[in-house]
């Protein structure tokens, strides 16, 4: 399906076969010199023929084209490797393209996990089967790097770049503020929450992610085009809904803990989830995993608050309240 949402401004919609998102919205932006296009897909056959197909029919010649990758994630990032040529540019955000040259890193996500209580026989399949790991970029790639405030010019189309970390540590988005349209990227979805998950102990993604909401609710926005389902643009009402969210989201963890020590993966089975399951032990494998690393940054944020506050009994991480 394409979508002309302004003049010489298109919306591909690239398949993400078996993942709970359906779709990636990928962008395209045509002018006569040379063509941008906004996050990519996975690096998977389905992705790849959706995009040629698409760049076909809207007449857009990969040769002349440079990508904009708003984040590290496959489902945005993965294709970019098999679409790159020799004179396309690939602007990308520095911690992201740090990240990527350093590889893959699931020794020290393994070990992270099962410091936070994951269990040790359900780790297997989600190395197996992850899609950020199955459907990635290819190595080898170069990126031209862009910063708060940098600008690319596209025809018509004069974009600010507006660092928005969250939902990845270095995600970036595009902004045109003469017509008012904000890519969005994951930063801000419509139909679903961004998935704010850690994996580490480096940083504090939630409290970063909801200052970048804020950043953004003072930007004149009337179009958002965000990464997934549908675009809109009621921005304002929609990060109040996205900060309320989480607001909840604390509070329910901190009504958890009050029933003792708990882990992270603990924690996440006790949590309210939006998927159609009988039971926590039921749950896919990929949303066990994403929602445990969700469990994972709002406990972050908490402890970081001083709300909380965790020790290692056993060789796992344990939460409990500042005041129990």
């Amino acid at each position: 399906m394409i979508e002309e949402i302004r003049p010489n401004l298109f919306k591909l919609d690239i398949p993400l076969v078996g993942s709970p998102l359906k779709s990636l919205n990928s962008y395209v932006i045509k002018s006569q010199d040379r063509n941008l296009i906004i996050d990519t897909g996975w690096n998977r056959e389905e992705c790849m023929k959706a995009m040629e197909k698409g760049l076909k029919e809207i007449g857009v010649d990969v040769k002349k084209t440079d990508f904009f990758i708003t984040h590290l994630h496959a489902d945005h990032f993965g294709l970019v490797s098999n679409l790159v040529t020799d004179n396309s540019k690939i602007y990308f955000n520095e911690p992201d393209a740090q990240r990527f040259l350093s590889g893959f890193r699931w020794d020290d996500i393994i070990g992270f996990a099962l410091l936070n209580g994951y269990p040790e026989s359900e780790l297997k399949e989600i190395r197996q089967n992850h899609p950020g790991f199955k459907y990635r970029a290819k190595e080898g790639l170069n990126f031209y790097v862009l910063r708060e405030a940098d600008r690319i010019s596209i025809g018509e189309y004069i974009f600010k770049c507006i660092e928005t970390p969250g939902h990845t540590r270095g995600h970036l988005c595009l902004y045109e503020p003469f017509k008012k349209i904000f890519f969005a990227g994951d930063h801000i979805l419509n139909d679903i929450t961004p998935n704010i998950q850690l994996w580490s102990d480096e940083w504090n993604p939630l409290k970063e992610y909801l200052a970048s909401l804020d950043k953004v609710s003072k930007l004149d926005i009337e179009l958002v085009l965000p990464g997934h389902r549908r675009i809109f643009r009621n921005l304002k009402e929609r990060i109040k809904e996205l900060k309320d969210h989480h607001i909840r989201r604390l509070n329910e963890i901190n009504s958890i803990l009050r029933e003792g020590d708990k882990t992270a993966f603990q924690t996440a089975s006790k949590m309210s989830w939006d998927i159609i399951c009988d039971s926590w032990d039921l749950f896919p494998a990929p949303q066990k995993w994403f929602a445990t690393g969700e469990a994972v940054a709002h406990l972050k944020y908490l402890e970081e608050e001083g709300v909380i506050r965790k020790k290692i009994r056993k060789q796992e991480i344990l939460y409990s309240l500042n005041n129990e």
